[in-house]
């Protein structure tokens, strides 16, 4: 991805959950940084953005069935 159209910062990798409240929880108990909340987009996803231990972005997504 070069540029996210909806989110302030762009991602370095996507990562598909199956349950992506459960997957923000952990995030959140684990104190990771939630760099673009929790958000239902247009096109039939839902995911946030967290900052890896190492400083890469990740956006985690969950797509609608």
């Amino acid at each position: 991805m070069t540029r996210d159209a909806t989110a302030p910062v762009n991602p370095v990798l996507s990562v598909r959950v199956d349950d992506i409240d459960a997957a923000h929880a952990r995030a959140r108990e684990r104190g990771y940084e939630i760099v673009h909340p929790l958000t239902t987009e247009e096109w039939g996803v839902t995911r946030f953005f967290v900052r890896a231990p190492d400083g890469n972005l990740l956006d985690v997504v969950q797509h609608r069935d």
